[in-house]
């Protein structure tokens, strides 16, 4: 399936263990390969503990799993916090 880069902007990005992560902002290539390096993901989730007072973050095409009507990533750990009690 061949999907046009700028049908991907303000696609919704989650995790395979659906964390809401955030919306792509842009894509950003590899001109000598000429393929997507990573998306630019921007309106991020506040829950991610190490993602605050970033404004946005690159996530490399090799950990996208699907692409459609939103973008599923791997879910890794360590990017979400631990659940504690308040």
């Amino acid at each position: 399936m061949k999907t046009q880069i700028t049908e991907l902007f303000g696609v919704e990005v989650y995790t395979d263990k659906a964390v809401r992560v955030g919306t792509v902002d842009d894509a950003i290539l590899n001109i000598d390969t000429k393929k997507v390096d990573a998306l630019a993901v921007g309106d991020l989730n506040p829950e991610l503990v190490q993602m605050k007072g970033f404004t946005g973050i690159k996530v490399p095409y090799r950990i996208i799993k699907s692409i459609g009507d939103i973008i599923i990533i791997r879910h890794f750990t360590n990017m979400f916090p631990k659940n504690e009690s308040k």
